[in-house]
């Protein structure tokens, strides 16, 4: 059985759709962002449910759709654990499986183009991302890349495949298909026969030019497809309410972990204990029920933990957030509040990408 080939010309990337024929369970290998609505006609024509989006690596030339599959196709999200994706679902370790019907995808770890980089091996197929290419192998100078992690994870990993595994690789810029593993063992030209240190040498005598969009792709890659620069759809809805607008909660991580905003959590501490917090948000509780005490700390406490970066407002489901993102604008500060909050409402339909929630988003968060 042969994976579903797509192919993006932008980025002279290839996409793998694979799936079990008797219950059409699916997952896609390095969807990209501009390639959505082939994606999606393709999982329609093909009558597929799609349980997986995989990442072989934090791509640098091209910005992955997995939240938009997550959130269109009801995808979960699997990335390597050395990459940084902490947005995914499913951080994968060398050796796990990814199960999607009765068919399995085993998780192999093969750094050298990026330190986290990972390759697949489903049936008599491995998909190899940027590390093994046809007739060549992925740079190696730059995003934590090494040439010494990049030989070993070539000759001592992939290799060790059976010479009939088919080789699918990530990029190809001469219309290549694919490859074998016998095929790239003996000729290809990078590594075939080559020792280690003539194998660094031909990759530090590469010279290749910057990835052009490197400086986009790497920081919304490291959010699961998350651009940083959203749009005015998710921002400044409400400004004429008195705050800088409302946010979905994606972005919101996607901008904490960015380092260009604090996150708040003004729910109360017997509300995060009982109910779930997020690690390494700041605690301001904004009380506005009846009977619960004024405000009487929020001011300074707000203030104080903006540091002067924007503000990202967190509260249960949405509401008291509102309001604290007014009080924090009053006092000067660049506050938005994180649609749904933290519980969300699970009957509501999913609004700006957010899954009804932090928690349901699958961010981050932990038990009290």
């Amino acid at each position: 059985m042969q994976p579903l080939q797509l192919f993006d010309p932008a980025s002279s990337t290839y996409t793998y759709v694979l799936f079990d024929p008797a219950t059409r369970d699916a997952v896609i290998i390095d969807p990209v962002d501009e390639q959505i609505e082939r994606d999606l006609a393709v999982l329609r024509e093909n009558d597929l449910r799609l349980q997986w989006t995989i990442e072989t690596h934090a791509h640098a030339d091209h910005i992955t759709s997995a939240y938009l599959l997550a959130e269109h196709a009801g995808a979960k999200t699997a990335a390597p654990a050395g990459c940084g994706i902490a947005t995914a679902s499913k951080l994968l370790v060398h050796g796990d499986t990814l199960v999607f019907g009765g068919e399995t995808l085993k998780a192999l770890h093969t750094p050298g183009h990026t330190q986290g980089s990972m390759s697949f091996v489903w049936r008599d197929h491995v998909f190899t991302g940027d590390t093994l290419l046809i007739n060549g192998c992925g740079r190696t100078d730059f995003q934590s890349g090494s040439s010494e992690a990049m030989y070993h994870s070539l000759t001592q990993i992939l290799f060790a495949l059976p010479d009939a595994t088919t080789v699918w690789p990530g990029h190809d810029y001469q219309g290549r298909t694919h490859s074998s593993i016998g095929q790239e063992k003996a000729h290809n030209a990078r590594v075939a026969g080559k020792t280690l240190q003539e194998f660094i040498a031909i990759m530090d005598a590469l010279n290749l030019p910057k990835p052009r969009r490197i400086d986009e792709a790497v920081p919304a890659n490291l959010s699961s497809g998350v651009r940083h620069d959203a749009d005015a759809a998710n921002l400044a809805v409400k400004s004429a309410e008195g705050y800088a607008g409302d946010i979905s909660n994606t972005l919101a991580y996607a901008w904490w972990q960015a380092g260009d905003a604090v996150l708040v959590d003004v729910r109360t501490d017997a509300e995060r204990e009982w109910v779930g917090q997020v690690p390494g948000a700041v605690s301001v509780a904004w009380k506005q029920w009846p009977g619960m005490a004024m405000n009487a700390n929020f001011d300074a406490e707000i203030k104080s933990a903006a540091g002067g970066k924007k503000v990202l407002l967190l509260c249960r489901s949405g509401v008291r957030s509102v309001a604290a993102a007014k009080r924090a604008t009053e006092l000067g500060l660049q506050a938005y509040n994180i649609l749904e909050g933290f519980e969300g409402d699970p009957d509501a339909e999913a609004h700006r990408g957010n899954k009804g929630g932090w928690r349901r988003a699958g961010l981050p968060w932990r038990q009290g």
